[in-house]
């Protein structure tokens, strides 16, 4: 359980962080739920947490601003007196061949993707390192571990973050804190759903399990390595992918 543990999450308006905010209030946390765009649903995800018993709130910050990360920690520490649990999970994407893609799509990918959980963690790890407790938790995705064509910024952002991952859990280990990273495989998302039945099919073929998994599927990975049980795991990179990056 993670009874009154403060998590934080990134992008936990809907999809995979949806699901990761849902999971972790089940399991006792209190639930911050990060956005960007959507106050809408974001209230939502918690009028839901709420309904259900958990605790939570809303709170809007652009992650890839350095100083609204830094007010957004701020914030949960003066309320709270703690963080617990740091989920990077706010991502983008700009899809396009590298041949054709601008600037623009690839400076945007980076800034939210692998900067947004940069700024997260730069001004979360002084707090966690005082608490001498506390776990990092970033998405990545298996983009990052396989590459894909028509995703050179979000497979270089995914990649980014699990080099800072085992990075920032070497710093971090011997101060009671675990940083790890998810690489989900196809998930059942809007990311996803948009996607034509003959793209869905090929993919398909990518899979060994020969299916796309479920939200709950990465939420689930993500609540074990936020619990006690997860102690001695760090620097560690778990696929969630059906067998696609074995």
């Amino acid at each position: 359980m993670l009874t009154d543990r403060i998590a934080v999450i990134t992008g936990g308006s809907r999809g995979i962080g949806r699901e990761i905010a849902m999971t972790l209030a089940a399991k006792g946390a209190v639930v911050i739920v990060n956005y960007n765009g959507s106050a809408e649903k974001a209230e939502a995800v918690v009028k839901e947490i709420q309904a259900a018993g958990g605790k939570g709130e809303a709170v809007q910050c652009n992650v890839s601003d350095f100083e609204k990360a830094a007010e957004l920690m701020e914030y949960v520490v003066k309320k709270y007196g703690r963080i617990d649990i740091l989920v990077n999970n706010a991502g983008i994407t700009r899809d396009g061949l590298v041949m054709k893609m601008s600037e623009e799509d690839f400076d945007a990918v980076i800034a939210t993707n692998l900067k947004g959980a940069f700024n997260c963690i730069r001004h979360v790890a002084r707090q966690m390192v005082k608490q001498r407790a506390g776990r990092i938790i970033s998405i990545s995705s298996v983009s990052g571990v396989l590459g894909n064509v028509g995703q050179a910024n979000y497979s270089a952002s995914k990649a980014g973050l699990i080099g800072l991952t085992k990075t920032v859990a070497r710093e971090m280990a011997s101060r009671g804190v675990t940083v790890n990273a998810v690489a989900p495989g196809f998930i059942d998302t809007e990311m996803t759903q948009v996607l034509s039945d003959k793209v869905k099919e090929s993919v398909m073929e990518q899979i060994p399990m020969k299916r796309f998994g479920a939200t709950k599927d990465i939420a689930n990975t993500v609540a074990f390595l936020a619990s006690d049980d997860a102690g001695y795991i760090t620097g560690q990179v778990i696929c969630v992918d059906g067998g696609m990056a074995m």
